[in-house]
Protein backbone atom coordinates (compact mmCIF):
# COMPACT_ATOMS: atom_id res chain seq x y z
CA UNK A 1 0.00 0.00 0.00
CA UNK A 2 1.22 3.29 0.05
CA UNK A 3 2.45 5.68 2.29
CA UNK A 4 3.61 9.23 2.75
CA UNK A 5 6.78 9.45 4.50
CA UNK A 6 8.76 12.18 5.96
CA UNK A 7 12.47 10.47 6.18
CA UNK A 8 13.76 13.82 7.36
CA UNK A 9 13.05 17.50 7.20
CA UNK A 10 12.15 19.00 3.75
CA UNK A 11 12.35 15.09 2.48
CA UNK A 12 9.09 13.51 1.18
CA UNK A 13 8.21 10.97 -0.54
CA UNK A 14 5.42 8.29 -1.51
CA UNK A 15 6.56 5.07 -0.52
CA UNK A 16 5.20 1.14 -0.47
CA UNK A 17 4.63 -0.54 2.93
CA UNK A 18 3.26 -3.77 3.92
CA UNK A 19 -0.73 -3.37 4.71
CA UNK A 20 -1.06 -3.30 8.30
CA UNK A 21 -3.26 -6.42 10.01
CA UNK A 22 -4.96 -6.89 13.48
CA UNK A 23 -2.75 -8.37 15.85
CA UNK A 24 -4.21 -7.50 19.18
CA UNK A 25 -8.35 -8.81 19.84
CA UNK A 26 -8.89 -4.58 20.53
CA UNK A 27 -7.58 -3.73 16.87
CA UNK A 28 -9.36 -2.10 14.10
CA UNK A 29 -8.04 -2.09 10.24
CA UNK A 30 -9.21 1.26 8.80
CA UNK A 31 -9.19 2.24 5.00
CA UNK A 32 -8.49 5.79 5.24
CA UNK A 33 -11.33 8.09 3.53
CA UNK A 34 -9.66 11.78 3.85
CA UNK A 35 -6.83 13.42 5.80
CA UNK A 36 -6.45 17.00 6.36
CA UNK A 37 -3.49 18.81 6.63
CA UNK A 38 -1.96 20.72 10.13
CA UNK A 39 0.27 23.29 10.77
CA UNK A 40 1.84 20.91 12.85
CA UNK A 41 1.97 18.29 9.84
CA UNK A 42 3.98 21.39 8.03
CA UNK A 43 6.30 21.41 10.65
CA UNK A 44 7.41 18.32 10.84
CA UNK A 45 7.87 18.44 7.17
CA UNK A 46 10.38 21.76 7.64
CA UNK A 47 12.12 19.80 10.44
CA UNK A 48 10.87 22.53 12.89
CA UNK A 49 8.50 20.05 15.71
CA UNK A 50 10.46 19.31 18.98
CA UNK A 51 8.81 16.92 19.63
CA UNK A 52 8.73 14.50 15.70
CA UNK A 53 10.87 11.91 15.53
CA UNK A 54 12.01 10.72 12.12
CA UNK A 55 11.38 8.93 9.69
CA UNK A 56 7.50 9.36 10.27
CA UNK A 57 4.28 8.93 8.73
CA UNK A 58 2.13 12.18 9.03
CA UNK A 59 -1.60 12.94 9.55
CA UNK A 60 -3.18 12.97 12.83
CA UNK A 61 -6.47 14.43 11.29
CA UNK A 62 -7.92 11.48 10.19
CA UNK A 63 -11.08 9.57 8.96
CA UNK A 64 -11.93 6.55 7.47
CA UNK A 65 -14.06 3.49 6.73
CA UNK A 66 -13.62 0.45 9.19
CA UNK A 67 -12.39 -2.92 7.30
CA UNK A 68 -11.83 -5.43 9.58
CA UNK A 69 -12.53 -5.61 13.29
CA UNK A 70 -10.83 -7.62 16.14
CA UNK A 71 -12.69 -10.19 18.29
CA UNK A 72 -12.69 -8.18 21.43
CA UNK A 73 -14.21 -4.87 19.53
CA UNK A 74 -17.65 -4.06 20.18
CA UNK A 75 -18.76 -0.84 19.75
CA UNK A 76 -17.59 -1.10 16.27
CA UNK A 77 -18.53 -2.85 13.12
CA UNK A 78 -17.33 -3.24 9.28
CA UNK A 79 -18.69 -0.46 7.55
CA UNK A 80 -18.79 1.87 9.94
CA UNK A 81 -16.75 5.81 9.37
CA UNK A 82 -14.73 6.91 11.96
CA UNK A 83 -12.39 9.22 12.83
CA UNK A 84 -9.24 8.99 14.87
CA UNK A 85 -8.55 10.28 18.18
CA UNK A 86 -4.68 10.86 17.82
CA UNK A 87 -3.37 10.21 21.46
CA UNK A 88 -2.56 7.34 22.98
CA UNK A 89 -2.09 7.50 27.01
CA UNK A 90 -0.99 5.18 29.90
CA UNK A 91 -3.86 5.83 32.25
CA UNK A 92 -2.29 5.48 35.23
CA UNK A 93 0.41 8.70 35.71
CA UNK A 94 -0.53 11.83 37.24
CA UNK A 95 -2.19 13.56 34.53
CA UNK A 96 -4.48 10.68 33.28
CA UNK A 97 -5.85 10.32 37.46
CA UNK A 98 -6.53 14.17 36.96
CA UNK A 99 -8.98 13.57 33.77
CA UNK A 100 -5.87 14.91 31.45
CA UNK A 101 -4.80 12.36 29.43
CA UNK A 102 -3.78 14.80 26.53
CA UNK A 103 -0.95 15.43 28.94
CA UNK A 104 0.38 12.24 29.48
CA UNK A 105 3.40 11.68 30.82
CA UNK A 106 3.95 9.28 28.53
CA UNK A 107 2.02 10.71 25.75
CA UNK A 108 2.12 9.14 22.05
CA UNK A 109 0.59 11.32 19.03
CA UNK A 110 -0.40 9.16 16.00
CA UNK A 111 1.35 10.99 13.30
CA UNK A 112 3.59 13.20 15.64
CA UNK A 113 5.95 10.11 17.93
CA UNK A 114 4.21 7.08 15.65
CA UNK A 115 3.04 6.61 12.02
CA UNK A 116 -0.31 8.52 11.36
CA UNK A 117 -2.92 8.62 8.36
CA UNK A 118 -1.33 9.54 5.67
CA UNK A 119 -1.68 5.93 4.04
CA UNK A 120 -4.19 3.92 2.60
CA UNK A 121 -5.01 1.98 5.93
CA UNK A 122 -3.92 1.98 9.18
CA UNK A 123 -4.63 -0.35 12.33
CA UNK A 124 -5.49 1.28 16.05
CA UNK A 125 -7.12 0.43 18.84
CA UNK A 126 -10.52 0.48 19.32
CA UNK A 127 -10.83 3.39 21.74
CA UNK A 128 -8.13 5.77 19.97
CA UNK A 129 -11.64 5.70 17.00
CA UNK A 130 -15.25 7.72 17.06
CA UNK A 131 -17.62 6.91 15.26
CA UNK A 132 -19.55 9.21 12.86
CA UNK A 133 -22.87 9.78 11.16
CA UNK A 134 -22.38 7.26 7.89
CA UNK A 135 -24.14 10.10 5.38
CA UNK A 136 -21.99 12.47 7.03
CA UNK A 137 -19.26 13.63 4.28
CA UNK A 138 -15.67 13.31 4.46
CA UNK A 139 -15.08 17.01 4.39
CA UNK A 140 -17.05 17.34 7.01
CA UNK A 141 -16.16 14.54 9.34
CA UNK A 142 -11.62 15.07 8.36
CA UNK A 143 -12.25 18.21 10.68
CA UNK A 144 -13.24 16.71 13.85
CA UNK A 145 -10.08 16.80 15.32
CA UNK A 146 -9.05 20.42 15.04
CA UNK A 147 -12.67 21.00 16.25
CA UNK A 148 -11.65 19.31 19.20
CA UNK A 149 -8.41 21.65 19.72
CA UNK A 150 -10.87 24.50 19.80
CA UNK A 151 -13.21 22.41 21.99
CA UNK A 152 -10.20 22.07 24.59
CA UNK A 153 -9.58 25.93 24.22
CA UNK A 154 -13.10 26.71 25.13
CA UNK A 155 -12.79 24.05 28.18
CA UNK A 156 -9.58 25.67 29.58
CA UNK A 157 -11.21 29.01 29.78
CA UNK A 158 -14.36 27.52 30.97
CA UNK A 159 -16.26 29.99 28.61
CA UNK A 160 -19.83 29.95 29.30
CA UNK A 161 -23.06 31.38 28.09
CA UNK A 162 -22.93 35.97 27.35
CA UNK A 163 -19.08 35.59 28.29
CA UNK A 164 -16.94 38.06 25.97
CA UNK A 165 -14.18 36.02 24.02
CA UNK A 166 -11.50 37.83 22.64
CA UNK A 167 -9.76 35.06 19.73
CA UNK A 168 -6.23 35.96 18.45
CA UNK A 169 -5.66 34.44 15.24
CA UNK A 170 -8.62 34.08 12.73
CA UNK A 171 -6.48 30.79 10.54
CA UNK A 172 -8.33 27.42 11.01
CA UNK A 173 -7.55 26.92 14.36
CA UNK A 174 -9.04 30.05 15.62
CA UNK A 175 -12.12 29.65 13.35
CA UNK A 176 -12.56 26.15 15.31
CA UNK A 177 -12.46 28.19 18.09
CA UNK A 178 -14.58 30.76 17.54
CA UNK A 179 -17.31 27.97 15.93
CA UNK A 180 -17.13 26.06 19.80
CA UNK A 181 -17.16 29.45 21.44
CA UNK A 182 -20.52 30.75 19.60
CA UNK A 183 -22.15 27.33 20.17
CA UNK A 184 -21.44 28.11 24.02
CA UNK A 185 -23.94 31.47 23.82
CA UNK A 186 -20.17 33.81 23.88
CA UNK A 187 -20.03 37.26 22.56
CA UNK A 188 -16.98 36.66 19.97
CA UNK A 189 -14.02 39.38 18.94
CA UNK A 190 -11.35 38.13 16.01
CA UNK A 191 -8.17 39.75 15.24
CA UNK A 192 -5.70 38.65 12.76
CA UNK A 193 -3.50 40.43 9.90
CA UNK A 194 -5.40 39.04 7.00
CA UNK A 195 -9.21 41.09 5.59
CA UNK A 196 -9.76 37.91 4.48
CA UNK A 197 -9.87 35.72 7.15
CA UNK A 198 -11.72 38.63 9.63
CA UNK A 199 -14.51 38.73 6.54
CA UNK A 200 -14.45 34.90 6.76
CA UNK A 201 -14.60 35.00 10.54
CA UNK A 202 -17.54 37.56 10.79
CA UNK A 203 -18.81 35.02 8.07
CA UNK A 204 -19.10 32.19 10.60
CA UNK A 205 -20.06 33.98 13.37
CA UNK A 206 -17.71 36.34 15.14
CA UNK A 207 -19.30 39.44 16.64
CA UNK A 208 -16.37 41.79 16.02
CA UNK A 209 -13.50 41.75 14.04
CA UNK A 210 -9.91 43.61 14.11
CA UNK A 211 -7.52 43.97 11.95
CA UNK A 212 -4.59 43.65 14.32
CA UNK A 213 -2.10 45.68 11.94
CA UNK A 214 -4.25 48.57 11.10
CA UNK A 215 -6.07 48.95 14.45
CA UNK A 216 -5.95 49.77 18.59
CA UNK A 217 -6.91 46.41 19.75
CA UNK A 218 -6.55 47.90 23.49
CA UNK A 219 -8.62 50.69 22.36
CA UNK A 220 -11.48 48.83 20.70
CA UNK A 221 -11.86 46.03 23.70
CA UNK A 222 -12.32 48.80 25.65
CA UNK A 223 -14.82 50.50 24.33
CA UNK A 224 -16.15 47.08 23.08
CA UNK A 225 -16.61 46.04 26.86
CA UNK A 226 -16.70 49.15 28.48
CA UNK A 227 -13.00 49.14 30.12
CA UNK A 228 -14.25 46.19 31.65
CA UNK A 229 -11.74 43.74 29.74
CA UNK A 230 -12.48 40.54 27.93
CA UNK A 231 -14.02 37.99 30.06
CA UNK A 232 -11.78 34.95 28.03
CA UNK A 233 -8.42 35.67 26.01
CA UNK A 234 -7.62 32.37 23.88
CA UNK A 235 -4.01 33.02 22.17
CA UNK A 236 -4.08 31.46 18.73
CA UNK A 237 -1.44 33.36 17.16
CA UNK A 238 1.47 32.63 20.12
CA UNK A 239 3.43 35.29 19.93
CA UNK A 240 5.40 36.54 22.98
CA UNK A 241 3.58 40.07 22.10
CA UNK A 242 0.12 38.56 21.69
CA UNK A 243 0.35 36.88 25.51
CA UNK A 244 1.71 39.73 27.06
CA UNK A 245 -1.29 41.74 25.36
CA UNK A 246 -3.28 38.80 26.57
CA UNK A 247 -2.80 39.51 30.32
CA UNK A 248 -3.40 43.02 29.16
CA UNK A 249 -6.90 42.76 27.29
CA UNK A 250 -8.50 40.56 30.27
CA UNK A 251 -10.90 41.21 32.84
CA UNK A 252 -11.21 41.37 36.60
CA UNK A 253 -10.80 37.24 37.37
CA UNK A 254 -10.80 36.48 33.25
CA UNK A 255 -9.16 33.94 31.94
CA UNK A 256 -5.69 33.58 29.30
CA UNK A 257 -5.75 30.44 27.15
CA UNK A 258 -2.50 29.78 25.60
CA UNK A 259 -2.47 27.42 22.70
CA UNK A 260 1.33 27.56 21.50
CA UNK A 261 5.18 26.43 21.67
CA UNK A 262 6.82 29.30 20.98
CA UNK A 263 9.86 29.31 23.40
CA UNK A 264 10.75 32.89 23.22
CA UNK A 265 10.06 34.40 26.42
CA UNK A 266 7.21 37.12 26.93
CA UNK A 267 7.52 40.02 29.19
CA UNK A 268 4.59 40.08 32.10
CA UNK A 269 4.77 41.43 34.97
CA UNK A 270 2.88 39.97 38.40
CA UNK A 271 0.97 43.02 39.25
CA UNK A 272 -1.96 42.38 36.66
CA UNK A 273 -2.08 38.73 37.11
CA UNK A 274 -2.43 39.43 40.96
CA UNK A 275 -4.66 42.26 40.62
CA UNK A 276 -6.71 40.61 38.83
CA UNK A 277 -7.18 37.45 39.74
CA UNK A 278 -6.30 35.90 36.42
CA UNK A 279 -6.42 32.32 35.71
CA UNK A 280 -3.53 31.44 32.81
CA UNK A 281 -4.22 28.05 31.08
CA UNK A 282 -1.91 26.31 28.72
CA UNK A 283 -4.15 23.63 26.35
CA UNK A 284 -2.46 21.14 24.37
CA UNK A 285 -4.25 18.47 21.95
CA UNK A 286 -7.91 17.73 23.24
CA UNK A 287 -9.84 15.29 25.31
CA UNK A 288 -13.16 16.54 24.11
CA UNK A 289 -14.01 14.14 21.48
CA UNK A 290 -17.09 12.83 23.17
CA UNK A 291 -18.78 16.50 22.56
CA UNK A 292 -17.33 16.89 19.38
CA UNK A 293 -18.62 13.61 17.59
CA UNK A 294 -21.98 14.70 19.38
CA UNK A 295 -21.92 18.31 17.75
CA UNK A 296 -20.82 16.55 14.62
CA UNK A 297 -23.42 14.02 14.32
CA UNK A 298 -26.16 16.21 15.29
CA UNK A 299 -25.11 18.73 12.06
CA UNK A 300 -23.89 21.67 14.73
CA UNK A 301 -20.85 21.86 13.49
CA UNK A 302 -20.27 22.03 9.95
CA UNK A 303 -17.16 23.59 7.71
CA UNK A 304 -18.68 26.26 5.82
CA UNK A 305 -15.97 27.44 3.78
CA UNK A 306 -13.06 26.26 6.66
CA UNK A 307 -12.15 23.27 3.63
CA UNK A 308 -10.72 25.27 1.03
CA UNK A 309 -8.61 22.53 -1.63
CA UNK A 310 -8.79 18.93 -1.25
CA UNK A 311 -5.87 17.30 -3.29
CA UNK A 312 -5.41 13.19 -3.87
CA UNK A 313 -2.92 11.16 -2.60
CA UNK A 314 -0.53 11.08 -5.12
CA UNK A 315 -0.90 14.72 -5.20
CA UNK A 316 0.67 15.72 -1.50
CA UNK A 317 4.01 17.41 -2.67
CA UNK A 318 2.46 19.72 -4.64
CA UNK A 319 -0.55 20.09 -1.48
CA UNK A 320 2.52 21.09 0.01
CA UNK A 321 4.05 23.42 -2.08
CA UNK A 322 0.82 25.42 -2.67
CA UNK A 323 0.06 25.70 1.27
CA UNK A 324 3.96 27.08 1.18
CA UNK A 325 3.37 29.27 -1.60
CA UNK A 326 -0.41 30.75 -0.94
CA UNK A 327 -0.78 30.79 2.49
CA UNK A 328 -3.26 33.45 1.88
CA UNK A 329 -5.33 31.19 -0.21
CA UNK A 330 -5.42 28.30 1.98
CA UNK A 331 -7.74 27.71 4.75
CA UNK A 332 -7.60 23.72 5.40
CA UNK A 333 -6.38 21.75 2.79
CA UNK A 334 -7.30 18.16 2.97
CA UNK A 335 -6.18 14.57 1.26
CA UNK A 336 -8.91 12.91 -0.17
CA UNK A 337 -8.22 8.76 -0.84
CA UNK A 338 -10.40 6.52 -3.26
Amino acid sequence: MKAVQVRKAHNLNITEVDKPRIIKPSDVLVKVKAVGICGSDMHIYHGTNPLATYPRVVGHEVTGEVIEIGKNVSGLKVGDHVVVEPIRYCGKCYACRKGQPNVCEFLSVFGVHEDGGLREYFVLSEKQLHKVNSNLPWEEVVLAEPYTIGAQAIHRGQVEKDDTVLIQGAGPIGICILKLAKLQGATVMMTDLSDERLSFARENGADVVINAGQEDILKTVSNWTNDVGVNVVIDAVCLPSTFELSIEVASVAGTVVVLGFDSKPSSIPQLPITKKQLTINGSRLSNQFPKVIELLNEGRLKHNGLVTHTFTLNEIKEALSFIENHPDQVRKAIILFD
